[in-house]
């Protein structure tokens, strides 16, 4: 094994030196794992600090190349600089400065800033990573002479990030399976009306847990993942963790005042993976506070950092929410943090996780919850009222219209701030996405960037399929064939 190589193991225990490149193709580990790195890369705050004139794309560079040690720097170098260019991350719109990539709004007095997370393409901080990862998955292809099946799940903003970073890429199908009538109708419209032949969206009759389970399913088969060659854009993969972690790096230079500044970070949380990133950032050395977890109804995330219990729900106790991303009640990426806490210990983590199979959850030990509680992480809940104040209460006091997944990671920001210290909700989606939501709250509808003016009126192509993971699999052999 070549020396000064990041290398990386399993939540479970596989561990066969796999480079950053091998398990950007791979997405789940063979023994049903999450891939993390062996250890995480130190940086001093004091070197952080000399960063803060840096471009995003150039910040992007500094850390990236920590994780991708197998990939050639200038390639990724160059990759990073395509990338992150303003006019990509600009909603269409002209005339304003999107140099920054990811500007910070302040609200509350200054008191909180808002992480603009959203001018991507497809109007959502997903854009963020996925943009990236659609262009590291064609470059690996490309080298290696392969092609790759893409099987996704999403519950709402995922599947189109993923689809327009991989609409016409080479060597690439999508595959990406959504919960029936649990998205916006935006949200469905981004997704269904395009028409590109390597895009394949599955509605399935269930939610977003069944369609996740799903994916799991597929790729711990392993016979049926070396067949068709799947990967996945999930969070799971973690190429898209890696290249999130860079924006709290931007956020944290962009509102601190010194090197040794803690700042604090809401975010909204489904699949944990946002918020597992500022985690990431903060074990290499970011000075950060607190993670605060904003959930909504679907509060399993919010009982764990309340009691120390992680208790799933099944889909008839999953609800369909006013902020429907965060309909979640299986956080995939929780696997990565609980690895961490328990000491990095996969056998640990194998019996916690047959503890979920068999009971619907776990309780961690005295010790453990120690842990947790050491680790900085709060949490709060909001409902669908909450929402609607926040949201009304923005508009009507600073003009400043939000989603309603930014308005649960607002409320709990509110809640959770601590004086002296700077809060940071990172922004989930605009406005345009929730129209609905939108009205109830302020009496109007939200601004609709022009590129998708007709978005609901587009023809929509999908396929109904129930919750069922052999019917996917013929549904994609029975597509690779045609």
């Amino acid at each position: 094994m070549p020396t000064g190589y990041m290398t990386y193991v399993s939540t479970r225990g596989e561990d066969s030196g796999a480079f950053y490149s091998d398990i950007v193709l791979k997405g789940l580990a063979a023994d049903g794992g999450l891939y993390v790195p062996r250890e995480y890369p130190k940086l001093a705050p004091s070197k952080i600090w000399s960063w803060k004139e840096l471009s995003y794309h150039e910040l992007a560079f500094k850390i990236m190349k920590r994780f991708a040690t197998d990939i050639d720097p200038y390639r990724l170098e160059v990759l990073l600089e395509r990338t992150y260019r303003p006019d990509r991350f600009c909603n269409g719109r002209a005339g304003e400065d999107f140099s920054q990539i990811t500007p910070v709004r302040f609200i509350d007095d200054g008191n909180i800033g808002v992480l603009e997370l959203s001018n991507g393409p497809t109007l959502a901080f997903k854009d963020i990573a996925m943009q990236y990862l659609g262009a590291l998955f064609e470059m690996l292809l490309t080298d290696q002479g392969k092609e790759l099946n893409i099987l996704g799940a999403t519950s709402g903003d995922t599947g189109s990030a993923a689809e327009y970073a991989l609409r016409g890429r080479k060597g690439v199908r999508v595959f990406m399976l959504s919960p029936k009538g649990r998205m916006s109708a935006f949200q469905r419209a981004q997704m269904y009306s395009l028409n590109d032949p390597n895009i394949y969206n599955i509605a399935v009759r269930g939610s977003f847990d069944d369609a996740q389970d799903i994916v799991k399913a597929c790729s711990s088969d392993a016979g049926f993942k070396a067949m068709y060659n799947i990967g996945t854009v999930n969070s799971i993969n973690w190429a898209r963790i890696s290249a999130q972690v860079v924006y709290y790096f931007k956020a944290w230079l962009a509102v601190s005042q010194s090197p040794v500044d803690e700042v604090d970070f809401a975010v909204p949380s489904g699949n944990f993976g946002n918020v597992l990133a500022g985690w990431i950032a903060k074990q290499m050395g970011l000075p950060v506070g607190r993670l605060v977890v904003a959930t909504n109804e679907n509060d399993v995330l919010h009982e764990f950092f309340t009691t120390g219990v992680y208790r799933v729900r099944d889909a008839e106790h999953t609800y369909a929410t006013s902020s429907p991303s965060m309909d979640i009640s299986k956080a995939s990426n929780f696997e990565r943090y609980i690895f961490d806490i328990v000491g990095r210990n996969p056998a640990r983590v194998r019996e916690l996780w047959t503890m979920v199979a068999l009971n619907g959850g776990f309780e961690l030990n005295e010790g453990e919850r120690r842990k947790v509680a050491e680790s900085g992480f709060v949490s709060a809940r909001s409902t669908h009222q909450d929402r609607l104040k926040t949201i009304a209460e923005l508009w009507q006091k600073e003009r400043f219209m939000v989603d309603p997944h930014t308005a649960d990671g607002i409320k709990a920001a509110r809640e959770c701030r601590r004086p002296g210290v700077q809060m940071v909700v990172l922004e989930t989606a605009l406005p345009a996405k929730f129209a609905d939501t939108i009205r109830e709250a302020t009496g109007s509808g939200p601004e609709i960037p022009v590129t998708y003016a007709d978005i609901e009126t587009r023809p929509q192509k999908v396929t109904e399929l129930d919750a069922d993971a052999a019917a996917v699999k013929r549904f994609i052999s029975e597509a690779i064939k045609a």
